[in-house]
C-alpha cells in the first residue's frame, strides 16, 4: 500500500511542478515578474517549484524500494508536500517562512527513519 501512495503521491508532486511552471512560465520573460528576478516572491516561487518536481522524484525512487517503511514512506510524503506549500505560502506572506522548520524536520526524520528501516537492496 505504502508503495502505491508514494508513487502516486510523486507522480502527482511531478506532475503539479509541470503544471505550475507553465503557469508561471507564461510571466517569467517580463523583468519586473513579481518584483523582479532576485525579489523573494519569485525566488520563493522557484524554489517551490523546484521541490515539488525534486521531492517527487525522490518519492517515486522510494516508491520501488524493496522493501519500503509505511511510516518513512508517510513522513516522506508530508515532507514533499509541506515544503512546496510553505514556499508558496512564504512568498505570499514573508512571514510565513517561519513555517520552514515543519517540511525540513519531516523530510529529516524521513531520511533518519529509511536509514534505519534497512529498506535498502
Amino acid at each position: 500500500m505504502i508503495r502505491q501512495v508514494n508513487w502516486y503521491g510523486g507522480w502527482g508532486l511531478i506532475l503539479g511542478a509541470f503544471a505550475v511552471g507553465a503557469g508561471i512560465g507564461l510571466f517569467f520573460h517580463r523583468d519586473e515578474f513579481w518584483g523582479g528576478y532576485a525579489s523573494w516572491r519569485r525566488r520563493l516561487s522557484r524554489l517551490g517549484h523546484i521541490a515539488m518536481a525534486a521531492l517527487g522524484i525522490v518519492n517515486v525512487i522510494y516508491s520501488l524500494a524493496p522493501a519500503p517503511s509505511p511510516v518513512a514512506g508517510a513522513v516522506l510524503l508530508s515532507g514533499a508536500l509541506t515544503m512546496p506549500s510553505v514556499c508558496f505560502l512564504s512568498a505570499w506572506k514573508k512571514r510565513l517562512r517561519h513555517l520552514f522548520f515543519i517540511p525540513v524536520v519531516l523530510l529529516v526524520l524521513a531520511v533518519i527513519l529509511i536509514l534505519v528501516s534497512g529498506s535498502h537492496p
